[in-house]
C-alpha cells in the first residue's frame, strides 16, 4: 500500500468517527432528553478523544513525508495531502487530556446555557462558560505556538483557514463606520413608503412546517439524505449524506421559522453537494465557514428576499395559512422581508443591521480571549456595544449575551465568518446572475436549478481543493470585494443603481 493510500484509508476511518459524533451532537441539540446529558457527555468525550488520537497517529508524519515524494498523484490528491497536513498540524498541538476536558466542559456548558437562556440568568451560566473560555485559551495558545499565530488567530483558523484578525479588524472597522449612516438612510427611505398591512396570526406550527418543507424542496434539498426538526437554536448538522437541519417556530411570526429553514437549507445544499469521490477525505470537506455562511446567506438574503422569490412564494404563503388581503401580496411581502429594523436578536436581523451584531461579538470574543475583560462583565459590555453599534440596549440577558449557543459550545473565533460570508454571498450571487441569466427568472417560478447548478459547479463540488481566496477568485474572477456587498445594499434599500 502506498503512503497516500495509507493516509486516505486512515482519514476515511476518521471521517466515519466524525460522522458518529455529528449524529450524536445533532441528537443532543434536537431530541435528547435532558436526563441523558451526563451519559451523553461521557460518550462524546470518549469519541472525541478517540478521534483526536486517530488524527495524531504518529504514522501520519511518516506517511506525509513519503507521499510528498510519491509520483503520479492527481491535483485532487495533492490538495488532499495539503488538507491532511493542515488537520494533522492543528491536532498534534493539542494533548488528549485537553481535548477530553474541552468536550466535557462544552457538554455541561451547552446544557447550562439552555436553562440560563430560558431564565435570562447569565450568572447561572458564568461558571460553566468560565471553564470553556479557560480551555479555549489553552487550546488557542497550544495551536498558536505550533502555527506561529496569536491565540485568537489560532482559534479563528479552525473556522476560517488562513484568516487573520488584522485583516478582519480593518474590514469590520470600515463596516462599523459605514453602517450607522447607511442604516439611517435605509430607515428614511423605508419611512417614505406606505405602511405595511398587518399579517394576523396565529400561524399554526404544522402549517409553518409544511410551508418550510415546500420551500426546501424548491431549493433542491434532498430529503432522502436529511430531515427537518426543531431546536432552541437553528442549525445544520449530522453526517456525510445525512444532513439534518433545524429551526424554531413562533406562532405569532411565521417569517422567523421560514427564513431559518431557508438559511439552514443553504448550508445543507453545500453539504449535500460536496464531491462524492472525496466525501470522506479532508479535501472533500467544505471550504471554511465564511464560504459555508455564504451558501446559507445566498439563499436566505440574496435569493429569498428578492422580489422574484416573493412573487413565487406569496401564493404558497396564502395557501398555507388560508390568508388573503393587501398584506399578502408579493410587493407587500417583499417590503416586509426587506424591512430594516434595529433589533436585539442576531438570527432575526435584517441584512443591513446584521453585520453590527457580528462586529459586536467579534470585538467581545477577541477581548475575552486576550483576557482584556473579565467574563463577568460580558452582559454590561454587550449592552454598551449594542447601544454604540445599533442604538438599542437589551432589556435582559436572554435578548442580549445569552442569545447564541456559540460560546457555550466552544465556538470561539466563529462569529466573524458570518459577515465575511455575507460579503462572499453578495459576490457569488452577482457572479451567478451574470453567468446564468435565468437565475432570477427561475427563482420567480420556483426553479432554483440555474442558481444551485452554478453553485454546485463553482463552490460545492470544489470541496477544499482550493484555498478560500483562490476559490472565490476562481468562481467570480476576483478576491473578496466589500464594494459588491455595499452596492447590493444600496440597490436593495436605497434603490441606487
Amino acid at each position: 500500500m502506498t503512503a497516500y493510500a495509507s493516509l486516505s484509508g486512515h482519514f476515511g476511518r476518521l471521517a466515519a468517527m466524525s460522522n458518529a459524533i455529528g449524529i450524536l451532537q445533532w441528537d443532543s441539540d434536537a431530541m435528547m432528553p435532558t436526563g441523558a446529558a451526563g451519559s451523553r457527555a461521557e460518550s462524546m468525550a470518549l469519541l472525541r478523544v478517540l478521534a483526536h488520537e486517530m488524527a495524531v497517529d504518529p504514522r501520519i508524519g511518516d506517511w506525509l513525508a513519503e507521499a510528498d515524494q510519491q509520483a503520479g498523484l492527481t491535483e485532487w490528491e495533492r490538495a488532499n495531502l495539503r488538507e491532511i497536513r493542515r488537520v494533522w498540524t492543528v491536532e498534534t498541538a493539542l494533548p488528549a487530556d485537553l481535548v477530553e476536558a474541552m468536550s466535557r466542559a462544552i457538554s455541561a456548558s451547552e446544557m447550562a446555557w439552555r436553562q440560563a437562556r430560558a431564565d435570562s440568568d447569565f450568572k447561572a451560566l458564568l461558571p460553566y462558560l468560565t471553564e470553556v473560555l479557560k480551555l479555549q485559551r489553552e487550546a488557542g495558545a497550544a495551536k498558536g505556538e505550533k502555527l506561529g499565530l496569536s491565540v485568537y488567530d489560532a482559534l479563528l483558523n479552525d473556522y476560517e483557514p488562513g484568516g487573520r484578525s488584522v485583516k478582519i479588524d480593518a474590514l469590520f472597522d470600515d463596516l462599523a463606520a459605514f453602517l450607522p449612516g447607511f442604516t439611517e438612510q435605509a430607515l428614511a427611505a423605508q419611512a417614505r413608503r406606505p405602511a405595511l398591512a398587518p399579517l394576523d396570526g396565529p400561524f399554526a406550527v404544522e402549517a409553518q412546517r409544511q410551508l418550510g418543507v415546500k420551500v426546501m424542496a424548491a431549493l433542491g434539498y434532498d430529503f432522502t439524505r436529511g430531515r427537518l426538526d426543531i431546536s432552541a437554536h437553528p442549525f445544520c448538522g449530522g453526517a456525510d449524506n445525512d444532513v439534518r437541519i433545524t429551526t424554531r417556530y413562533d406562532d405569532a411570526d411565521f417569517s422567523k421559522a421560514l427564513m431559518g429553514v431557508i438559511h439552514e437549507t443553504g448550508h445543507a445544499l453545500y453539504e449535500q453537494g460536496r464531491p462524492a469521490a472525496y466525501m470522506g477525505q479532508p479535501v472533500g470537506q467544505a471550504r471554511g465557514m465564511s464560504v459555508h455562511e455564504s451558501q446559507s446567506l445566498i439563499m436566505e438574503m440574496q435569493a429569498c428576499r428578492s422580489p422574484e422569490f416573493l412573487a413565487y412564494a406569496a401564493p404558497l404563503m396564502r395557501e398555507a395559512f388560508g390568508a388573503d388581503g393587501p398584506g399578502w401580496e408579493a410587493d407587500a411581502l417583499w417590503r416586509r422581508y426587506t424591512r430594516v429594523e434595529r433589533g436585539f436578536i442576531r438570527v432575526d436581523a435584517d441584512e443591513v443591521t446584521y453585520p453590527a451584531h457580528v462586529i459586536l461579538r467579534y470585538r467581545l470574543e477577541k477581548a475575552l480571549i486576550a483576557n482584556e475583560m473579565p467574563l463577568a462583565e460580558l452582559p454590561a459590555a454587550w449592552n454598551a456595544g449594542m447601544q454604540e453599534l445599533l442604538g438599542i440596549t437589551p432589556p435582559n440577558d436572554r435578548l442580549g449575551c445569552l442569545q447564541d449557543i456559540h460560546w457555550p459550545s466552544g465556538g470561539w473565533g466563529y462569529f466573524p465568518t458570518y459577515t465575511l460570508g455575507a460579503m462572499t454571498a453578495a459576490q457569488l450571487f452577482d457572479a451567478a446572475c451574470r453567468a446564468e441569466p435565468d437565475t432570477l427568472p427561475g427563482i420567480a417560478r420556483g426553479d432554483f436549478a440555474p442558481l444551485v447548478g452554478w453553485l454546485r459547479t463553482h463552490i460545492h463540488a470544489q470541496g477544499s481543493r482550493l484555498e478560500t481566496d483562490e476559490l472565490l477568485t476562481h468562481a467570480t474572477g476576483r478576491p473578496l470585494d466589500a464594494g459588491i456587498f455595499k452596492a447590493h445594499l444600496a440597490r436593495r434599500y436605497l434603490g441606487a443603481e
